[in-house]
């Protein structure tokens, strides 16, 4: 997986390019673990992102709890119809802000 990152004040934009799963969840927890620190609106682009797995997920979903947490927002963007399928299928659709 690729992750690219833009800053812009307190708005983060990371793309992710490849697999969200198992062995990359990790690598994206912390990134966001070392960039989250100041940032108000986060935005999660997945157009070249073609499969999230459960451990994605639950990185997904613990970032998005920090985030409210501290104030902030934050949305996904760029979803393809099958993860999109996941997020309705699991309730989380209703749960992130989907764009």
């Amino acid at each position: 997986m690729e992750l690219t990152t833009e800053k812009n004040g307190s708005e983060l934009t990371v793309r992710l390019s490849g697999e969200l799963n198992t062995l990359t969840a990790p690598k994206l927890s912390t990134l966001l673990d070392a960039e989250l620190d100041g940032v108000e609106n986060l935005t999660l682009d997945f157009a070249e992102c073609d499969y999230v797995s459960s451990a994605g997920l639950r990185v997904l979903l613990g970032t998005f709890k920090q985030m409210k947490a501290s104030g902030g927002d934050m949305r996904l963007t760029n979803v393809g119809e099958g993860f999109m399928d996941v997020l309705e299928n699991t309730g989380l659709d209703a749960v992130f802000d989907v764009q």
